[in-house]
């Protein structure tokens, strides 16, 4: 009987996520000259608890508080097989204006950068934010759309066969990003 196991590679341990977030607070604050009227807008599920990361690092170095929000894409998506005639501005619990704010988008890992779209074109059913930027912590390439983010963690070059997890302790009880290659 033949059986193939996966392969397991620890791509960033605890310190090392911790790093890059420092580095993408610091490049965002760069960015913007600073941190006002900015609002980071975090793509569910570990999009959120990495902008909550993200906006507390910024507080940190500028002593200035960046409203975090969440985003709900799945209406959104083009792979549905279901298409809706009217925008569901239900499927989003932003609070914040966003009109005329600096939006950074937030997410753990971009790849074909179809999420990405999804949340832009949710956004543009919110408001009309002056910018968005997007953030992520892990870029793995294999992009389907003309996506590119601004600010990146760490460049991953994968398999489109291989699967890269992130996990937060926020939600995972860990801190760490691995890629899985099946065997």
């Amino acid at each position: 009987m033949d059986f193939y196991m996966d392969e397991i590679k620890v791509l960033m341990d605890e310190a090392a996520m911790n790093r890059a977030v420092t580095r993408i607070a610091h490049e965002i604050i760069e960015a913007n000259k600073g941190a006002k009227d900015l609002i980071l807008i975090g793509i569910e599920t570990r999009g959120v608890p990495l902008a909550k990361i993200l906006s507390n690092k910024i507080k940190s170095i500028e002593n200035s508080e960046v409203p975090v929000e969440s985003i709900n894409i799945t209406f959104y998506r083009d792979d549905l097989e279901k298409k809706f005639d009217q925008p569901f501005t239900e499927a989003h619990s932003i609070t914040s204006d966003i009109n005329g704010k600096g939006v950074i988008l937030v997410d753990d890992v971009i790849f074909t950068g179809r999420t990405v779209r999804a949340a832009m074109d949710a956004l543009m059913d919110i408001g009309r934010p002056s910018f968005i930027k997007l953030a992520t912590l892990i870029d793995r390439g294999h992009r389907e759309l003309p996506i590119r983010p601004d600010f990146v963690g760490k460049n991953i070059p994968t398999s489109k066969k291989e699967i890269v997890q992130v996990r937060l302790k926020e939600v995972d009880s860990e801190s760490v990003v691995r890629l899985v290659s099946k065997g």
